[in-house]
């Protein structure tokens, strides 16, 4: 289906207010958990959790205080925190306690009737302006709500395990509700570090039509393979195994529950397998060889339940090509969304795969349509238009990768340069913000992509270099302004992007920093030479983000000219963003050409500012890359020594124990390198 607009939820100015008093009905597991996230997100926020047991009550607020003990012990909350983290939480059985709610989430057993007497109970309780939502994963909003008085102000809200941690929720657009509701929705899940994807009412909605087919279809190959191969093989494609996953949420009761609802409404092909109602565990998790014919079959087997649902989604507009793709990654524990599977595997083997798939397993679906036509537009940003000054528009492109707190990659690279190439001739366009998605991060940095393929390879790490920053060079020729509003931090590339960018806005908590010297390397797109010639008066801190890795805060860079405006919350960081895109407009700046004077580095040992021991000999090659971009008497040239002075870092012994230690997710020690 199509998204709602504006794409980046954001954006939308809500017509409620921030909920002040949130009843959470049912208190087994997902319940509790939903409460947990609540008053993690919303501070002062009071909660109420309902059940018909006190008992379960009881349980719950003994193992949310448990979450939150663990949280402090783990260093992940602070004492000072901790202490008033569950002080508006309250429990019982009485729902008059739900009375001053502005907003009931109901999250019981998978049964309609008992949903139906819970919302009317609900109902006769709480405001005529009080939100109501379900967390069902299977059931239509459509029928949950057929009985309310006001169903307009009621929709599902599916959450996915663990609530209080997993970003995904699916957000119902049903044809009853009101789509200001279904907009306050997205933009609070955004705002609280959620991600919200907007779908149809259709049985099982989106994300569970994958995931309950998934496992469905690996139970009906037992017949052909034990669990423990299927799950070996599946793991091509998921970080863990149907079979494992459905023992550590002990679902095969959801499995047997939800695919008999779209069985009894789409057909027999999607009845549940009868052995998922005699198992209660599976016997998975021992290594296993699967190899020739079995693991083909099974491989086969699996992509070709996973496209014919992908197909079906898009062609029954279920849901979005882009939110199936992240949806699947960052709630379902996929490597790879689905639709970058279609372009991986190609129209050929995916027409194989489906065909195959059809004839083993009469009735699931298959394409309608040309295979091309299911790719989304973009996959990795969001494109908006913010109405600017008179009839001219300021495009806000948002980078739109949660999981990996927005990070650039070669998709997402060509995504945004093509959002402006098309756009930027447009008379109707004064110009163009970036930002990231969400609260906590404009933009984490580059993904490593090739680069440990290149090591000791200095003259084609240079070119990755190069080849890595056609965007920036595009921002440097162009007559209309790019603003970077910075939501959040700015690492590494994230920050040389930003600094490419015309102006930079940014919220009052947001940082940046330079990384890459506790890698073993060196920033290669710009920093050696771009904020010299575009702030000359921060040299000294420059200086110390290279080679100490210190963090800006927003308010020194602010100080220092670097940043522009500073803002409290999103709505203002736009409105700052685009008041700026506007002061740029026929005035945009380039970044100075000709030698310019930059001060030397200062002696001493090579420590990083958190105290870790960096590389002498890559603080060296950032001192004279510095120092030799400063004395070039063109950008490009200052640039140019910045991609080389890149690829000295692949031949060091520094840069090798650097990435080894960041694939392997430990410390470098840069102590016998040098």
């Amino acid at each position: 289906m199509q998204q709602p607009h504006p794409a980046n939820p954001l954006l939308i100015i809500p017509a409620r207010a921030q909920p002040r008093h949130v009843g959470v009905i049912g208190a087994g597991t997902i319940g509790p958990d939903i409460a947990y996230y609540l008053l993690g997100a919303v501070p002062g926020l009071r909660v109420t959790l309902i059940d018909i047991r006190q008992a379960a009550v009881d349980a719950a607020l003994a193992r949310l205080a448990e979450y939150r003990d663990k949280a402090v012990a783990r260093g992940k909350l602070s004492a000072g925190a901790a202490q008033g983290l569950l002080a508006g939480l309250a429990g019982g059985t009485d729902y008059d306690a739900l009375a001053s709610c502005d907003w009931v989430l109901e999250a019981a057993t998978e049964d309609l009737a008992l949903k139906r007497r819970i919302f009317a109970d609900v109902e006769a309780r709480v405001g005529a302006a009080a939100a109501i939502t379900s967390n069902t994963s299977s059931l239509p909003a459509a029928r949950i709500f057929a009985d309310l008085a006001h169903p307009e102000r009621a929709t599902v809200t599916h959450f996915f395990a663990p609530a209080w941690r997993n970003p995904a929720v699916e957000v119902i657009a049903w044809e009853r509700s009101d789509p200001a509701l279904v907009a306050w929705l997205r933009h609070f899940f955004c705002a609280t570090g959620k991600l919200p994807l907007v779908t149809a009412d259709a049985p099982c909605f989106m994300l569970d039509r994958v995931f309950d087919n998934w496992c469905n279809e690996a139970a009906l190959l037992l017949g052909d393979a034990t669990a423990n191969e299927i799950d070996t093989v599946a793991t091509e494609f998921v970080h863990a195994g149907p079979f494992f996953v459905l023992n550590l949420a002990h679902g095969n009761p959801i499995i047997v529950e939800t695919n008999t609802l779209q069985a009894d409404e789409e057909g027999e092909h999607y009845r549940p397998a009868p052995v998922l109602r005699s198992v209660e565990r599976w016997n998975v998790g021992a290594k296993t060889e699967v190899a020739g014919e079995q693991r083909a079959r099974i491989r086969d087997r699996l992509l070709g339940v996973l496209l014919s649902q992908t197909v079906d989604i898009l062609d029954r507009g279920i849901g979005d090509a882009a939110d199936l793709d992240l949806g699947c990654r960052t709630a379902l524990g996929f490597k790879r969304g689905p639709l970058e599977l279609m372009r991986t595997l190609g129209d050929a083997e995916v027409t194989r795969l489906l065909a195959r798939f059809a004839a083993e397993r009469a009735g699931m679906p298959v394409a309608q349509r040309a295979l091309a036509a299911y790719q989304p537009a973009t996959s990795h940003i969001l494109v908006d238009e913010v109405a600017a000054e008179g009839s001219s528009l300021v495009v806000v492109i948002t980078l739109r990768r949660p999981e990996a707190m927005n990070s650039l990659h070669d998709a997402m690279t060509d995504e945004i340069l093509a959002a402006i190439r098309a756009r930027q001739a447009d008379p109707a366009v004064a110009g163009f913000v970036i930002t990231g998605y969400g609260t906590k991060a404009f933009c984490s940095g580059a993904d490593i992509g090739r680069f440990p393929s290149l090591l000791g390879h200095a003259d084609a790490a240079a070119q990755y270099a190069r080849d890595c920053s056609r965007l920036l060079v595009h921002l440097d020729a162009m007559a209309k302004p790019v603003v970077a509003a910075l939501n959040g931090i700015a690492l590494g590339g994230g920050f040389e992007l930003a600094m490419r960018c015309h102006g930079i806005v940014a919220q009052r908590g947001a940082w940046m920093q330079l990384p890459e010297i506790t890698l073993g390397i060196l920033p290669g797109i710009g920093a050696l030479a771009v904020p010299y010639r575009r702030w000359p008066q921060a040299a000294p801190v420059f200086h110390a983000m290279l080679a100490r890795a210190e963090r800006l805060k927003a308010a020194q860079a602010h100080e220092l000219g670097i940043v522009d405006a500073l803002a409290d919350d999103p709505a203002a960081l736009m409105k700052a963003a685009v008041a700026r895109v506007r002061a740029l407009s026929g005035r945009v700046e380039r970044i100075a050409e000709g030698a310019i004077a930059v001060p030397a580095f200062e002696a001493g040992p090579a420590v990083a500012a958190d105290g870790r021991v960096v590389s002498a000999e890559v603080v060296a090659l950032i001192a004279a890359g510095v120092r030799d971009a400063a004395a070039a008497t063109t950008l490009a040239d200052a640039l140019e020594i910045g991609y080389r002075a890149f690829g000295a870092t692949a031949c060091t012994a520094a840069g090798r124990e650097g990435i080894a230690a960041f694939l392997a997710k430990r410390q470098p020690d840069f102590g016998q390198t040098g």
